[in-house]
């Protein structure tokens, strides 16, 4: 009787000792995974790169500026408080983010000489940069709908397109977006890390922190799948299919100049489209054989620094009604300093 009772307590005790292994490999793993990553950065010590930097730089702050600009002028003109010029203030919004998530980063980096960035930095930025990008997919084809109505549907325009339809849109994009990042950084960054962490980029983009995960990873791809037909393929699908009935409703106008104000109308958000998705799909839709880090970082520079800096200036120059704006908010800046003079 007394054998046959020891011999349990033997059984578990040893279970509590494989459960302490189990717990300390565990807290190693943790720990492990919580290590810092480094980033290969766009630039080296060369003179070269030192301009190209510098070049970067000034781009930043025309990108920042620019959008800055454009969010305070919707803001500031009650002329541009409109459903498209709020979903225009979003899209300038959006930009800022991008720039500000990517480029500050690596400019301390570089600036520092350091490399690093923390498993908590990386993570932020992964799941900022791709709700900001994700969002604004999702806007762009929202705003090719609401170009959709004002060029085939203009009496009905104030109907199908007022401001609780622009606030949903704006919503959408962003609680969509920050959904499917969130999904995306909370599976990515539960994996084991192998090696050493050198991601072959400026910033947390997945693709590169992919490369250094150990592991069976098809879910995830799977997951990128079904997110990059919802998110890329979809928004691009929309957003032909507007632009389809919008053509097919301009070649039926007898009028040159209902034309012209038709291609004037839609032509800034056709560019900054072309620009985005063509990108993204450079960046995400090639074939993993055939990608480089050069060519990624190639992509991602121009979609997160070059077009944020373009977009503001396309819509200024190209659209009559936020250059008017801005002629107004200076010219009222002016007679109100003229004014305080007087005064003084």
């Amino acid at each position: 009787m007394s054998h046959s009772r020891c011999e349990p307590r033997g059984q578990g005790s040893r279970r509590i000792t494989l459960t302490g292994t189990e717990k300390g490999e565990m807290w190693q793993r943790n720990q492990t995974s919580l290590a810092d990553f480094i980033l290969e950065g766009l630039f080296d010590d060369s003179l070269t790169h030192l301009f190209l930097f510098s070049l970067t730089m000034v781009v930043f702050l025309i990108a920042v500026s620019g959008n800055t600009l454009t969010i305070l002028l919707i803001c500031a003109d009650p002329q541009l408080h409109t459903p498209m010029y709020f979903l225009l203030s979003q899209l300038s919004l959006m930009d800022l983010m991008h720039v500000s998530t990517t480029i500050p980063k690596m400019a301390t980096n570089y600036l520092s000489g350091k490399k690093s960035i923390t498993f908590v930095g990386c993570v932020t930025q992964h799941f900022l940069y791709l709700s900001v990008g994700g969002a604004e997919c999702l806007l762009l084809a929202l705003m090719s709908y609401d170009r959709y109505v004002a060029i085939c549907h203009p009496l009905r325009y104030t109907v199908l397109m007022n401001r609780r339809v622009g606030l949903m849109m704006a919503v959408v994009s962003w609680l969509g977006a920050s959904i499917n990042s969130l999904i995306y950084t909370a599976m990515l960054m539960q994996y084991p890390f192998c090696g050493p962490r050198n991601i072959r980029h400026f910033y947390c983009e997945f693709p590169a922190v992919v490369k250094l995960v150990c592991g069976d990873i098809t879910v995830y791809e799977n997951t990128v799948f079904i997110s990059s037909v919802l998110l890329l393929l979809l928004p691009i699908f929309l957003v032909s299919t507007s632009y389809a009935f919008i053509l097919h409703s301009v070649i039926q106008m007898r009028s040159a100049g209902s034309k012209r104000n038709a291609f004037a109308t839609c032509s800034s958000h056709f560019i900054v489209v072309s620009l985005w998705f063509g990108a993204c799909m450079f960046s995400y839709m090639r074939p993993r054989s055939r990608r480089t880090p050069l060519q990624d970082k190639v992509g991602s520079v121009f979609y997160s620094i070059i077009t944020p800096t373009l977009n503001p200036l396309i819509y200024t120059l190209q659209n009559k009604d936020v250059a008017k704006a801005l002629r107004r908010v200076l010219g009222r800046d002016v007679i109100t300093q003229r004014q305080q003079l007087q005064l003084s």
